[in-house]
């Protein structure tokens, strides 16, 4: 199961090491206390919008482009591309069928 939290902490995390900031400095710009924002990115704590908001403008990333990879990264754990098409886990029978007559012919 995808817990969001993880999603969020991963994401900020990346988003912090690429752009080779620690998490001191961005817990400092953000006001966020360091133990605090570490938890987040960890996965441990649930952080609230304004946590959020405040600790993407310190890693200058919009919060909707956090939201964004948040969620094609839970798209992804469940089987759906960006255009909300789902990708099953096995092939119908009646198209294996169907494959198997063209590569016949």
């Amino acid at each position: 199961m995808v817990l969001l939290r993880h999603e969020i902490g991963d994401v900020l995390r990346n988003h912090r090491l690429e752009q080779g900031q620690t998490l001191r400095q961005v817990a400092a710009r953000a006001s966020v206390a360091l133990g605090y924002l570490s938890e987040v990115e960890r996965g441990q704590k649930e952080a609230s919008s304004e946590i959020l908001a405040s600790v993407t403008e310190a890693l200058n990333v919009p919060l909707a482009q956090l939201l964004r990879e948040v969620s094609d990264r839970v798209a992804t754990s469940e089987g759906l591309f960006e255009d909300n098409t789902f990708i099953p886990d096995t092939v119908p029978d009646a198209f294996v069928a169907e494959a198997d007559l063209f590569s016949r012919q």
